[in-house]
């Protein structure tokens, strides 16, 4: 299964989401990859700490790979670091995914992450996508390469105006370049269900038969602690309400 997590907006939890669900995975035995593509690599700095800036071969040499003639190019695996947490691989994220995008564009590189992870299908059983806050060419290129999208929604009006326009890009890629796509449903995030306006929005968008999933996040400061410590809830809290929240979420995606 290839899961990306996108939306267009940022600070909706992209991030913290897509590790805490690829680290899930992992605990469950599960070999899992992250892949990082968001210049900013919070993905990368949340699950490999301060190891993260010293990677070498990240997503950006990955890409940049595509561009050159030689012959005798490194496969996919040599850009996969091993994280601290058993069964779970990431695939770093580095500033120069923004300098290289131009040229990828140009090149028309948008098939290339597909290719690489049809190399690594036999390798792992769950590949998590963090996407750029944008769509650009990563986010092309992740969603012409995974079976599945997952969108976060933080609970207020400007976020639920962009959900459409969001969908509708999703189902252009989908009809154009990925038969097997599909948007697996919205994840609400920073829930808070004693205040009436999240309420009111989850159920409106409810009614108007947007894919709203059962499993909602809640906001919590203990997550802010997790990404200080480099630690996706289910290794830093167990018990926490917030960790069996993507518990859950996790579990009612995978069945």
């Amino acid at each position: 299964m290839k899961r990306v997590v996108f939306n267009q907006k940022g600070g909706v939890g992209k991030s913290t989401i897509a590790c805490n669900l690829a680290a899930i995975s992992a605990s469950r035995g599960l070999r899992t990859l992250l892949i990082d593509l968001d210049p900013q690599g919070n993905s990368s700095h949340y699950l490999l700490g301060d190891a993260a800036d010293a990677v070498e071969q990240t997503s950006a040499e990955l890409f940049e790979q595509t561009l050159t003639l030689r012959f005798e190019h490194l496969p996919v695996t040599g850009y996969l670091q091993d994280s601290p947490f058993p069964h779970l691989a990431v695939m770093a994220s580095s500033p120069r995914l923004e300098e290289l995008m131009g040229k990828l564009e140009s090149r028309y590189k948008i098939f290339k992450l597909r290719e690489a992870l049809e190399e690594l299908s036999a390798d792992f059983d769950f590949v998590y996508i963090d996407t750029p806050p944008a769509l650009n060419f990563y986010t092309r290129s992740a969603l012409i390469a995974a079976d599945s999208c997952l969108i976060p929604f933080d609970c207020d009006d400007f976020s639920r105006r962009a959900l459409y326009s969001l969908l509708e890009n999703v189902e252009e890629i989908r009809s154009d370049h990925n038969d097997n796509l599909h948007v697996e449903g919205i994840v609400v995030n920073q829930f808070q269900p004693r205040a009436s306006l999240p309420q009111r929005i989850v159920q409106e968008l409810k009614d108007e038969g947007l894919p709203i999933l059962d499993s909602y996040l809640s906001s919590s400061v203990r997550i802010r602690e997790s990404h200080q410590q480099s630690k996706p809830m289910i290794h830093l809290d167990p018990r926490h309400k917030l960790t069996q929240e993507y518990v859950a979420l996790h579990d009612s995606l995978n069945g």
